[in-house]
């Protein structure tokens, strides 16, 4: 599940599917766009940023997504399914994480997770300005499996600022979760001022980070000709035997594309 945008910055959310042994061979649902911004309420203006899981205690796929209304600031909200990742319904008329705080008073937005035993941990971005950077930090929140919709903010957030490096001094965004059974891995998008690169620091009570010795881990490349030459962001991973795809966004000038990256 993607974003699209059109000239004027109205976010719609896309379907696509791809085998998981060819993560590039990509095909196209036919419905797209899947899902579209509100006729009225705190999503009426743009929707994108989804993250879909499959909820072990019902069996059905949920996925929070960033919504932004006309006039309301960036908030998050959750959607259902019943299988088909093509076909989802809004839970609810009202944001599940509101930006209810100063440090989220433009958006609580960008939201990814992960399911430890019955709680779904829940990242997302507190914007304090209008700047998509500059501030930004990572806060948590809880819900239990058995309703996805009843959300609890960490009363510590922001719980992570970045590491005080000079690549993640600025800013830190767009965090993505997960689990290796023991450790809750974090990778985040951490920015200067000019260019975001991604981090990874590992957690298991969001407290205490631990951060990767590599920071950061993944950066833009070097060849000004690249599509993905100017900024990285957003890494989500997929695990596949003892092979981990990063799915990522990748940014030339003003225009952001997905890209694929592997480790094992």
């Amino acid at each position: 599940i993607w974003g699209w945008s059109d000239v004027n910055y109205r976010w719609v959310l896309m379907h696509s599917t791809a085998p998981v042994a060819r993560p590039w061979e990509i095909t196209h649902d036919p419905r797209n766009p899947i899902l579209e911004p509100a006729e009225s309420g705190w999503d009426d203006k743009s929707i994108e940023y989804p993250f879909p899981f499959l909820n072990p205690a019902d069996g059905k796929f949920y996925m929070y997504y960033r919504g932004e209304g006309h006039g309301s600031p960036e908030q998050t909200g959750l959607l259902i399914s019943d299988g088909d990742l093509g076909d989802w319904r809004r839970v609810g008329t009202e944001p599940v994480i509101r930006a209810d705080t100063e440090h989220e008073a433009w958006g609580a937005t960008h939201p990814s997770v992960v399911i430890v035993g019955d709680t779904i941990h829940i990242v997302y971005t507190g914007r304090p300005t209008g700047s998509c950077e500059e501030g930004c930090t990572v806060c948590h929140a809880t819900a239990p499996t058995s309703d996805p919709a009843n959300v609890t903010k960490n009363p510590a957030n922001p719980v992570f600022t970045g590491l005080g490096a000079w690549w993640d001094s600025f800013g830190v965004r767009e965090a993505e979760l997960f689990y290796d059974g023991e450790w809750i891995h974090m990778l985040y998008g951490g920015c200067d001022g000019e260019v975001c690169r991604i981090g990874h620091v590992r957690t298991r009570d969001f407290i205490t980070f631990e951060p990767s010795t590599h920071n950061p881990v993944f950066v833009p490349s070097a060849d000004r000709d690249a599509w993905d030459c100017d900024g990285v962001l957003t890494s989500q991973i997929i695990r596949t035997g003892d092979t981990y795809t990063m799915l990522y966004a990748g940014r030339k000038g003003n225009e952001w594309q997905t890209g694929l990256a592997t480790t094992r």
